[in-house]
C-alpha cells in the first residue's frame, strides 16, 4: 500500500470550500514523472503549488506559560543520592530485588540509612 499523500489545508478557489491538499503520484509508464496537486473535495487540479492560498498554519494559543503546571518533585535533593538502586549492596535479578546487607527485599526507590554509594564502573576496554 503506498504512503498516504501529504496534506495541508486551504480554501479551493474552484469550489470555495475549506479543504485538503492531495498529492497524488504521475506516472508515464512505470517511470514517476512528479505529483498532481488536487482539491480533495471537488478535485481541482493546481499546477503549482505556489498558487494554492493555504491557511494560516499556526495553531491558536488557548494557553499561557503561567498556565502550565510546576513541574513535580518527589524526592528532595538529598534524598535522591541515597536511593537503593544507587547503593553498593542492590542486587537485581530478573524477579526480585534484593538488598546485599540487610538480605531482604528492596524498591529502586527505597532509602537506607546504611547507603553506600556504588563505584563508579570500569571503562571497557577496546
Amino acid at each position: 500500500m503506498p504512503p498516504a499523500p501529504a496534506r495541508r489545508e486551504f480554501r479551493c478557489p474552484a469550489c470555495g470550500r475549506d479543504t485538503w491538499l492531495l498529492k497524488k503520484p504521475r506516472y508515464d509508464g512505470f517511470v514517476r514523472t512528479g505529483d498532481a496537486l488536487l482539491c480533495a473535495l471537488c478535485k481541482h487540479e493546481f499546477a503549482d503549488e505556489s498558487e494554492i492560498p493555504f491557511k494560516d498554519s499556526a495553531a491558536p494559543r488557548v494557553f499561557t506559560e503561567a498556565d502550565r503546571p510546576r513541574p513535580v518533585r518527589v524526592f528532595d535533593e538529598s534524598e535522591k543520592n541515597r536511593m537503593c538502586r544507587h547503593c553498593r549492596e542492590y542486587v537485581v535479578n530478573p524477579f526480585i530485588q534484593r538488598c546485599g546487607l540487610h538480605h531482604c527485599e528492596v524498591e529502586a526507590t527505597d532509602t537506607c540509612p546504611a547507603f553506600a554509594p556504588r563505584p563508579p564502573p570500569a571503562p571497557a576496554p577496546f
